[in-house]
């Protein structure tokens, strides 16, 4: 997002933000709300350009959704997308992004509150790892003709009592409605709100074996000063790397493996 979308999104988020901070708000029903929020203005066209026209007034949009909604979701909700309808927006699509990641961030929210948030994200980074490594699989979730109903019963079936309700929750609403994203972005962006509640970055390592805790320990404590801000690891074992670690943050990548630097020597050797 850009301009006017970016900081309409950061004022809504402040807002979700002041709204959990009170412990009688339920932070997975709201997020379920938006959700279903999120389904609707990306399904009527109409609707989502009206609440974005900058021709009409906000406390007219805002009229317009406290109507629509009324009776069908909690009166958060309510204010939430008649906040965002007052906003402006750089594009109409930009209003059914913003109150996506809303929904996202209201589970991560729950997730917090609830002291599973690290579980969450683990099981993200975990469902992800499977995915890349089954095409089967990630044919199933990801098929257009498969069907929305089918491609979240089978997550249900694979992540249902073993994983975080929040992360099952998540990864159903990513696979039933992708929106244009690829399964990995939308599990990537789940990552970096969870990321963004605690105030620290994701970093994914590839060892060639599991990390004791000590070493996880050491590592994330060493990039931690390094960047200035918590570092959470998602360690992904891959014996082909031999030895060593590949450390990425963002597009940033620390490539200490033994196979890169034989690879690095391979090409001096043909150069």
């Amino acid at each position: 997002m850009i301009g006017a979308s970016r900081e309409a999104l950061a004022a809504a988020r402040k807002n979700l933000d002041s709204l959990t901070d009170s412990t009688s708000v339920d932070s997975a029903e709201l997020a379920g709300e938006l959700a279903a929020v999120t389904v609707l203005l990306d399904r009527e066209v109409s609707l989502r350009r009206v609440l974005t026209d900058p021709s009409r007034s906000g406390q007219d949009k805002a009229a317009l959704v406290g109507s629509l909604f009324a009776g069908q979701v909690s009166g958060q909700t309510i204010d939430l997308v008649s906040g965002l309808a007052r906003s402006r927006w750089s594009s109409a699509r930009d209003l059914v992004d913003a109150t996506e990641e809303l929904a996202a961030y209201a589970e991560v929210i729950a997730a917090d509150k609830a002291g599973a948030l690290d579980d969450v994200e683990d099981e993200l980074f975990r469902f992800g790892r499977i995915v890349n490594g089954s095409h089967e699989l990630r044919s199933a979730l990801t098929e257009p003709k498969a069907g929305a109903t089918a491609k979240a019963a089978l997550v249900v079936k694979l992540l249902g009592g073993r994983a975080n309700p929040g992360t099952v929750r998540l990864v159903t609403g990513l696979v039933a409605n992708p929106r244009g994203r690829s399964l990995e972005q939308g599990l990537e962006s789940y990552s970096k709100l969870a990321a963004t509640r605690r105030g620290r970055v994701v970093a994914v390592v590839t060892s060639a074996v599991p990390l004791s805790d000590s070493q996880r320990e050491r590592l994330s404590g060493a990039l931690g000063r390094l960047y200035g801000r918590q570092v959470h690891l998602n360690i992904d074992v891959d014996p082909a790397v031999r030895g060593g670690v590949r450390v990425q943050i963002g597009d940033e990548i620390i490539d200490g493996t033994v196979s890169s630097r034989l690879e690095g020597a391979r090409q001096a050797l043909e150069g």
